[in-house]
């Protein structure tokens, strides 16, 4: 079944896949705009903030050199000062996590002995950029208070057009072509295979054991979308020789369907046998099955690419699900408003659901949307549920002057937010912290942060603060111990208090200073 909506992805596919566009986009960089200023939810100065919980992410991604870097082969300074960047304006429009591409298909933008150097990093795979990107994202994105989930492409492996020269010699290709498959312009890993499926997560283990990831992020790609070959003619995806050896007399789309279905129950046991509290993030195709609501029509996710994202969400295979709906709110066929609700109704087991945004259609060619389309959804998603992402980075942080960011933090993302809580990860909350307060270097009032008795450190301190009777709010890394709240001309801070949040996002007890 021909769509709108599966036509956009197969274009989108093509381009980043096949490297057919020409086109860059504008590189996000020089300096962030200034951080909106954090007003406490609440107007009385004399009440403690509420904790606001709402994920904010946003998806950086890097196959085609869609979000970033801006083009292959920059200095590696060059690279590391566009990341900054895009990193300095998610923090300042108030964004919370950066959902960052780092393995878009058999291949990696982090060191790895299993996987080579992704091409959009220097223009060849296989070539080391000089330094290690996803640990100078988790880095520095720690340190603005975001958190960052690596990006995960399973079963892509490249383009087809690539195979004779342009493959780096410790690429699943040419180790073992065996496992690949040729559909249309793209290389594919056979989901069927045992081998695939082993080798793929070996890669997701390999980063969340190496690297300080809040969370694992697959996006919709599982068997191939449908292509046609150049008369018009549907393509089969050629896995018949596997079917043979495994299908064990199951009907081909349910086995299918099986294999996507042991892949995802195997990522949430063994994503969290390593990191007990990493989140495990799937974003499928918006559709789960025409008719679903009523009067929905387009691509059946179901059965065109073998992905049964209920079923995931109701055997709680995931910790957050982020259906891609990127329509728009009024039309019935695909309506945004209709499809979330469906969604929200899946969630017999109190999972997140976090709708994709499509900001990026703001700013196509054909049939853009209004702006005042993403701040409606936005509105929309924010009273039925507690998440968000947005893609893609560069429209939402930086076209037309960043106009989506500078739009959010007018009203809807104006104060700080924490990602809510994944309770069922481990519900006991962290110790409460250890406080003293005090004067620093020139005057300027300190913190001093300790874990509370028989504590670890935790992911975060959440940290509010009233001076001049004005309540701000900050996140910094628990490896802190001492803060600087206000600049050594300001000593009126009257009114601190500092909460522990542990890795699954739950808050301790408050702990609590006031000016005598």
């Amino acid at each position: 079944m021909t769509t709108f909506r599966s036509a956009i992805r197969l274009s989108l596919a093509a381009c980043a896949l096949a490297a057919a566009c020409t086109s860059s986009p504008a590189p996000v960089t020089g300096p962030a705009p200034a951080p909106v200023a954090l007003p406490a939810p609440t107007t009385n100065p004399d009440v403690l903030p509420a904790v606001r919980r709402e994920f904010r992410g946003i998806w950086v991604a890097t196959v085609g050199n869609i979000d970033w870097p801006s083009k292959p082969g920059l200095p590696a300074e060059q690279q590391r000062a566009e990341l900054v960047s895009i990193l300095d304006r998610a923090q300042a429009a108030h964004m919370n996590a950066i959902v960052f591409h780092v393995r878009p298909a058999a291949d990696a933008v982090y060191r790895s002995s299993l996987e080579p150097w992704a091409s959009m990093l220097t223009g060849t795979q296989g070539t080391d950029p000089g330094y290690d990107p996803l640990a100078f994202a988790v880095e520095e994105a720690h340190a603005r208070g975001l958190e960052l989930h690596a990006w995960v492409n399973p079963f892509r492996a490249g383009n087809a057009a690539d195979t004779a020269s342009k493959l780096a010699a410790t690429h699943v290709f040419r180790q073992r072509r065996e496992l690949v498959r040729v559909y249309g312009p793209q290389l594919w890993l056979d989901p069927g295979e045992p081998a695939v499926q082993d080798r793929s997560m070996a890669a997701i283990l390999d980063i969340v054991r190496r690297y300080d990831v809040d969370g694992v992020h697959l996006d919709d790609y599982f068997y191939p979308y449908p292509s046609n070959d150049s008369a018009g003619r549907p393509l089969a995806f050629p896995d018949s020789a596997t079917y043979a050896r495994y299908g064990n007399g199951m009907p081909l789309a349910d086995w299918r369907r099986a294999n996507v279905n042991r892949f995802i129950e195997r990522l949430n046991r063994e994503v969290h046998a390593a990191r007990p509290m990493a989140r495990v993030g799937v974003s499928p195709f918006g559709i789960w099955r025409p008719n679903n609501p009523a009067g929905i029509a387009g691509l059946d996710a179901y059965e065109a690419i073998y992905a049964d994202a209920r079923t995931w969400l109701q055997n709680g295979w995931v910790d957050y699900l982020a259906p891609q709906l990127y329509w728009r709110i009024d039309p019935p066929q695909q309506s945004f408003p209709a499809l979330l609700d469906w969604w929200l109704a899946q969630n017999t087991r109190g999972r997140h659901v976090w709708p994709g945004l499509a900001t990026y259609r703001v700013y196509q060619a054909t049939s853009p949307y209004p702006l005042s389309e993403i701040e409606n959804q936005v509105r929309i998603t924010q009273a039925r549920t507690n998440g968000m992402l947005f893609y893609n980075t560069t429209a939402t942080l930086s076209r037309n002057g960043g106009e989506i960011a500078a739009m959010l933090g007018r009203d809807l993302f104006a104060d700080l937010a924490l990602p809510p809580a994944a309770t069922w990860l481990g519900t006991r909350a962290p110790a409460a912290p250890v406080m003293t307060v005090g004067t620093g270097p020139r005057g300027s009032f300190m913190a001093t942060l300790a874990p509370g008795a028989g504590g670890a450190a935790p992911r975060w301190w959440l940290v509010r603060w009233r001076s001049q009777r004005q309540w701000t709010t900050q996140l910094v890394r628990g490896t802190e111990r001492t803060l600087s709240l206000v600049s050594p001309t300001d000593a009126s801070v009257d009114w601190v208090v500092v909460n522990a949040v542990d890795a699954a996002s739950n808050l301790s007890a408050d702990t609590a200073w006031r000016r005598p």
